[in-house]
């Protein structure tokens, strides 16, 4: 009798613990392996008490690793699909804010609208193994200059020699500042881009102020599309590069070096005349001079550094002149842009009738010039890779 009882008593309560456990998991979870533990917050982490992962209990310490995270940790995709952006009218009763010039008020009512949708994507060009990424800043009316850089210093390279990967060219594009250009000249990059698949385009106007959307939209189209790339270089539509020493340069550096070399400004103060392009109104920038920074014609930086630049922009307001921006952006990381004398974003001589602004020796040796239109540049890159002789060598590198 008693054996009879504990065979009844034992066999009830494992029917209740079976029922349980069934009532606690979802079919599914019968068929599946335990998941992972999760590296949650502190306070998801304290919930869990002391629960052990069965499969590394039997570790000891030396064989547990932290997780080092090899991608980007924010989206995955371009993750802005709609336009959703109205201007601030609560400057409109600032007394300050009505005597500033159209242009600066426009900027200023939409200065909080960062991102924009894409309307042109390549992350395929990311793909494999890419040592150099290529950028160039162009507007979309500029088919001309693509077309002689894709013929120059925009070709792609399979292999940048000694063992490194390819070196891939892309485009940054907005749309037609002009509303009734836009559609005739969309249909036209549309043409463009099934040709040659180049370009990055974002549903902002092209212009001037809009520069800086241009830098920040790559930034983070860089650290979610190409979070390994190992350095970039980045320049304007109407420069002069040499690839071949660019190549060079980057010989002996490494993606993890704080790199961002150019033709460094130091101490350069805000233009207030009005008459000026560059014009700044002290209302905007109060200081007597802006950090270092590269001027925007060309300049190379490393993979790594440029994702840090991503979330440090991500902290500042936009400023209308980008590559001051980028400069303020390396201020927040405590990095010192690098000045180099073979990148010429003035010209090579600033005097710009001087000869050595059209002297092929003198290009052969740099790594950026600045500034030539597209027959200009066409010839100046025959005349440099064709029979040159000259004289002496600038050592540059």
């Amino acid at each position: 009798k008693r054996t009879l009882y504990r065979s009844a008593c034992l066999a009830l309560a494992l029917l209740v613990a079976v029922t349980v456990f069934q009532r606690s998991l979802t079919p599914g979870q019968f068929l599946q392996e335990p998941p992972p533990p999760t590296l949650g917050s502190p306070k998801a982490q304290k919930l869990s008490g002391n629960l052990v992962n069965p499969k590394s209990f039997w570790k000891s310490l030396k064989d547990v690793v932290d997780p080092t995270p090899t991608a980007s940790q924010g989206p995955q995709t371009w993750d802005v699909t709609t336009t959703n952006c109205s201007a601030n009218v609560n400057l409109t009763h600032q007394p300050w804010f009505q005597g500033l010039e159209p242009h600066f008020r426009q900027f200023l009512f939409y200065r909080h609208c960062r991102y924009f949708p894409m309307l042109m994507n390549h992350p395929e060009k990311c793909g494999g193994d890419v040592y150099l990424l290529v950028v160039v800043k162009s507007v979309i009316t500029q088919h001309d200059r693509r077309e002689a850089i894709r013929q120059t210093w925009g070709r792609e390279w399979e292999s940048a020699g000694r063992g490194r990967g390819a070196v891939r060219t892309l485009f940054l594009l907005g749309t037609a500042s002009k509303q009734e250009e836009r559609t005739h000249y969309q249909q036209l990059l549309a043409y463009e881009d099934r040709l040659y698949r180049d370009i990055l385009q974002w549903d902002f106007l092209d212009s001037f102020f809009n520069l800086t959307l241009k830098e920040i939209h790559f930034l983070k189209w860089l650290d979610i599309y190409c979070p390994n790339i190992p350095f970039i270089f980045k320049g304007d539509d109407d420069v002069f590069v040499n690839p071949t020493n660019l190549l060079e340069f980057l010989a002996d550096r490494q993606p993890q070096e704080n790199l961002f070399v150019g033709d460094v400004l130091q101490r350069a103060r805000p233009i207030r005349r009005k008459d000026n392009k560059y014009y700044i109104p002290p209302i905007l920038y109060s200081k007597a001079s802006y950090p270092p920074y590269a001027g925007g014609g060309g300049f190379l930086m490393a993979g790594r550094l440029a994702r840090r630049l991503h979330h440090a922009c991500d902290t500042l307001e936009l400023y209308p002149i980008d590559d001051v921006f980028l400069g303020m952006c390396l201020e927040v990381l405590g990095v010192q842009p690098t000045a180099h004398k073979g990148f010429k974003t003035f010209g090579i001589s600033q005097n710009r009738s001087s000869r050595m602004n059209k002297e092929p020796c003198f290009f052969r040796s740099m790594l950026v010039v600045h500034k030539l239109l597209p027959a200009e540049l066409l010839a100046m890159w025959g005349l440099v890779h064709g029979n040159l002789t000259c004289s002496r060598k600038l050592q540059v590198l």
